[in-house]
C-alpha cells in the first residue's frame, strides 16, 4: 500500500563528486575551494540550459534531476568537455575532475528533495565512472541508444549497496560515434565495415577465451578456505568488520619494517575513522606479524568478515605496493591492486586503498569523516618517516626505546612545524616517562604542553583527545578527562584505546556501569588486549557490585599475566579485595600471603597511590578490604641498627647519553663496595639500594623502607669529548 502525502515521479537522475577531493584539500585547501566553487557555479549554468534543476550540493557531491534522459547525458557530456577544457589551464596536480553517474528511476519527492532506488543507483553509477568520465544504467541507454551520437561501452551487470537486483552499466564515450552516409543495401555482399566489425568481434571472444584461461590458470588467487560463524570467538557486528594485516616488508632490510608497519596504521587508523564500520586494532593485528596465518583463522579469531593484507617493497626511488581485499565468509577476493609509486607517493596510495575498501564495502561516509578518513598530517615525507620511525620506537613501551621516539618526534616537528600528529607522539613519550622520570612533574607538564600543541593544529585527530584524558585523569581532574575521552570516540568509534581510557576515568569517576561498557567494548575491538583490559573490567564489575563476575575476570587477567609476563601479584591483590567483600577471608588472606611473598615491602599506602578514585568513600572502600586481608599500613619503619646506617642510592646519569649508564652505576657500586668494608657502619646492599633507580623517591620514604638513618645520593655528568673527558660528580649526604 501506497504512503500516503508522497509524490512519487519517474526522473532522470545525476549525481557526480570531485576525484580525489582529499588530496586536493591536503595539499592547498584555499585553492580547492575556490576551482570547487567556479566549477559548481559552471554545473549549475549547464544543468540549467538543458533543463535541469540542482537539487542538493554539499562538499563535492552534487545531485540534479531532468525531465528527459537525453537532456542528463547530453548536459554531463557537456560538463566534462567545459571542465577538461578549464583543467587544461592549471597545473597537472591542482586540476580537478568530476564523476558522473545517470540513471532513470522512480523516486519520492517531498519539499525539493528526492528519495529512493533511482537515486541511489545514480550514487553508485557515479563510483563506477572514470575521472572525467560519465556512467550510466542500463535503463538510461534503453531511452537514449540511437538518440545522441556518442559510443558506449557496456559494463557488465554491476552489484551495488542496497540494491536487490544487479545493474547493467554503460560507460559513455564522449565523442560522437562514427555513422556511414549513403549505406547502399546489399543483400548478398557483406560491407567491409560489417566483415571488420565481424572480424573484430572473433577477435573480441579470442581474447576474452584466452584472458579467461590466463586469469584461471596464472593470476586467478588460490582459492581460500572459507571462516565459520560458529567458530568465531566474538560475534560478528551489526556493520562491516574488517582487520588490516601488518604489510609484508619484501625490501630485504629490516630497517625498512616502520614503513610497511607505517602504512599499515595509517590505514587502520583512517578506516577506524568511519562509525559505520567496525575495525580492528593495530595490537590484536599486529600479532599475526611474520606468521604465516590463513585467513580464516583471522576471521575467526578475530570476529570479522573482511580481512586486508599486502605487501611492500621499497628499493632506492620506487615503492612497490600489493593490497588485497578478501570476505572471509566466502572466500573470495573482492579487490587486488598493486601499486608502483616513489616513497613521496605514499600518501596517495594510502587514500587509494582506503578508498577502495569503502567502496567494496559500500560503506557511506559522512562529509565529517570524509574530511577525517583522507585527511593528511604533513606534506613532509622526510618529516613522515621520521613519525613513523618514533611509532616504532614508542610501542616497545621501554625506557630506552620511548627516549628514541621522543627524539625521532622532534625531529619530525623541526622538519614540520605544522605536524599536529608528531605532538601528539611526543607528549605520549613524555607521559610514558612519568613512569621513569625524576621528575614526574615536569614529564606530566611537557605530555600537556605536547597535546595542547597538537590540538590548536587539528582538533580531529582521536589519540591527541586520548592523551589529554590520559594526562587529566592523573592530575584528578575527572570532568576534564571525560569530556577528552568521549570526544576521542565520537571521532573514532572504532578506538580500542580510547574506549579503554574512558573506561578508566569512568571509574574512577565513580561511573560503574559506564565503564563496564566501553571496557568490554576496547576488548572487542582489541581481542588481543593486554591484561590491564581486564584490570578496569574487573573493578568495575566489583565497585558496580558485580562480584562473582569480577572473580570470573580477575581470574583471567591472571592467567594473560602469565603470556604478557607482568606481575601476577597484581591481580592478588584485586582478587584479595572482591574476596573480603564476599565474605571469604580465608580466601582473601592466602592471596595477600602470595603478594608479600612477591613483594615484602608492599603495603596500603602504596597501594593507595594508585586508585585515583573521585569519591574518597569508593578507595577507602577498597583500602579497608585489603586491610582486612591482610596488608600493612606502610606506616611502621623498619628499627635503625645500632651503628651508623646508610643507603646509598644509585647516582643519576646526567650526561644525555644512555650508554653511559654504566659509569654512574660503576661508581654507585664502587662507594657501596668501600663503605661496606667499614665494620662500623651498616650499609644497605646493593640490590636494594638499586631498587629506587630511576624512581622519583622521597628520602624518608627510603629511611623507613629500608630502615637506615643516613641516605647518599648524587649524579655524574660526563664533559668533554674522546681523549680529553672529565666526569663531574656531586652527591648529599642526608
Amino acid at each position: 500500500m501506497a504512503s500516503e502525502g508522497f509524490k512519487r515521479k519517474l526522473t532522470a537522475i545525476l549525481s557526480a563528486d570531485v576525484e580525489g577531493y582529499s588530496r586536493l584539500m591536503g595539499e592547498d585547501e584555499e585553492a580547492t575551494v575556490r576551482t570547487l566553487t567556479a566549477y559548481r557555479e559552471v554545473l549549475a549554468i549547464l544543468i540549467q540550459q538543458h533543463n535541469g534543476q540542482v537539487l542538493d550540493s554539499q562538499g563535492d557531491n552534487l545531485l540534479a534531476e531532468f525531465a528527459s534522459v537525453v537532456d542528463a547525458v547530453q548536459c554531463s557530456v557537456a560538463v566534462q568537455k567545459e571542465i577538461k577544457s578549464r583543467n587544461d589551464e592549471l597545473p597537472e596536480n591542482r586540476r580537478m575532475q568530476f564523476r558522473i553517474g545517470i540513471n532513470l528511476g522512480d523516486v519520492i519527492q517531498e519539499e525539493g528533495r528526492i528519495y529512493g532506488d533511482g537515486v541511489n543507483i545514480a550514487a553508485r553509477l557515479e563510483g563506477l565512472a572514470e575521472p572525467g568520465g560519465i556512467c550510466i544504467s542500463k535503463t538510461a541507454f534503453d531511452h537514449i541508444e540511437s538518440k545522441l551520437p556518442y559510443g558506449y561501452e557496456f559494463l557488465g551487470d554491476q552489484t551495488v549497496k542496497n540494491i536487490a537486483k544487479p545493474v547493467g552499466a554503460y560507460r559513455v564515450m564522449l565523442e560522437p560515434r562514427v555513422t556511414i552516409a549513403e549505406e547502399k543495401e546489399a543483400a548478398e555482399v557483406i560491407p567491409f565495415w560489417r566483415r571488420k566489425a565481424t572480424i573484430a568481434a572473433a577477435i573480441a571472444v579470442v581474447v576474452v577465451i584466452i584472458g579467461v584461461a590466463v586469469w584461471n590458470f596464472y593470476l586467478r588467487p588460490p582459492p581460500i578456505e572459507p571462516a565459520s560463524v560458529e567458530r568465531m570467538a566474538y560475534p560478528l557486528p551489526d556493520k562491516p568488520s574488517i582487520a588490516v594485516l601488518p604489510f609484508e616488508n619484501l625490501s630485504g632490510d629490516p630497517n625498512q619494517e616502520y614503513f610497511s608497519d607505517g602504512l599499515t596504521d595509517q590505514i587502520i587508523t583512517a578506516l577506524s575513522n568511519v562509525n559505520n564500520m567496525f575495525v580492528i586494532a593495530r595490537n590484536s593485528t599486529f600479532t599475526y606479524k611474520g606468521k604465516p596465518v590463513k585467513v580464516k583463522q583471522v576471521a575467526e579469531e578475530l570476529g570479522v568478515r573482511y580481512v586486508l593484507e599486502g605487501s611492500i617493497r621499497k628499493a632506492g626511488d620506487r615503492v612497490r605496493i600489493t593490497a588485497q581485499l578478501i570476505d572471509a565468509m566466502t572466500g573470495h577476493h573482492l579487490w587486488a591492486e598493486r601499486y608502483d609509486r616513489q616513497p613521496k607517493d605514499i600518501f596517495d596510495v594510502q587514500d587509494e586503498i582506503t578508498k577502495k575498501i569503502i567502496i567494496a564495502l559500500q560503506v557511506e561516509l559522512t562529509e565529517g569523516e570524509q574530511a577525517r578518513v583522507y585527511a593528511k598530517a604533513t606534506d613532509n615525507f622526510e618529516a613522515y618517516e621520521k613519525f613513523l620511525r618514533g611509532m616504532e620506537y614508542f610501542f616497545r613501551f621501554n625506557k630506552g626505546d620511548n627516549f628514541l621516539a621522543r627524539q625521532a618526534a622532534a625531529e619530525a616537528i623541526a622538519l614540520d612545524p605544522e605536524f599536529a600528529t608528531a605532538y601528539t607522539l611526543l607528549g605520549f613519550t613524555h607521559l610514558l616517562d612519568v613512569n621513569w622520570s625524576k621528575s614526574p612533574r615536569s614529564s606530566m607538564e611537557q605530555a600537556l604542553q605536547a597535546a595542547q600543541r597538537a590540538l590548536a593544529l587539528d582538533e580531529s585527530f582521536p589519540p591527541t583527545h586520548n592523551l589529554l584524558c590520559a594526562i587529566y585523569l592523573k592530575q584528578r581532574q575527572w570532568e576534564k578527562a571525560i569530556a577528552e575521552g568521549k570526544r576521542a570516540i565520537a571521532l573514532n568509534p572504532n578506538y580500542a584505546r580510547g574506549h579503554m581510557s574512558l573506561a578508566d576515568t569512568m571509574l574512577y569517576a565513580g561511573r560503574f556501569e559506564e565503564a563496564i561498557e566501553h571496557a568490554k567494548k576496547a576488548i572487542q575491538l582489541n581481542p588481543y588486549y593486554h591484561p590491564r583490559y581486564l584490570a578496569t573490567l574487573g573493578r568495575s564489575y566489583q565497585m558496580a557490585g558485580y562480584h562473582e563476575e569480577a572473580l570470573r575476570v580477575y581470574k583471567e587477567y591472571r592467567v594473560r599475566c602469565e603470556k604478557w609476563k607482568c606481575p601476577p601479584w597484581w591481580g592478588r591483590l584485586m582478587l584479595a579485595s572482591t574476596y573480603i567483600e564476599l565474605g571469604q577471608e580465608d580466601e582473601a588472606r592466602a592471596h595477600i600471603a602470595e603478594v608479600l611473598r612477591a613483594r615484602p615491602d608492599y603495603s596500603l599506602e602504596k597501594y593507595a597511590k594508585t586508585i585515583p578514585f573521585k569519591d574518597p568513600a569508593h578507595s577507602k572502600r577498597i583500602l579497608d578490604a585489603l586491610q582486612k586481608a591482610g596488608l600493612p599500613d606502610g606506616t611502621s619503619s623498619l628499627p635503625l641498627p645500632d651503628r651508623p646506617s646508610i643507603a646509598v642510592l644509585p647516582f643519576a646519569n646526567m650526561s644525555g647519553d644512555e650508554t653511559q649508564e654504566y659509569i654512574s652505576d660503576g661508581i654507585t657500586e664502587s662507594i657501596i663496595t668501600a663503605l661496606s668494608k667499614v665494620p662500623s657502619l651498616f650499609v644497605i646492599a646493593r640490590n636494594s639500594s638499586f631498587t629506587y633507580k630511576g624512581k622519583p623517591a622521597k628520602d624518608q620514604q627510603v629511611s623507613q623502607e629500608l630502615g637506615v638513618r643516613y641516605v647518599l645520593e648524587g649524579s655524574v655528568q660526563k664533559s668533554g669529548e674522546k681523549g680529553d673527558v672529565l666526569y663531574i660528580c656531586t652527591f648529599v649526604l642526608k
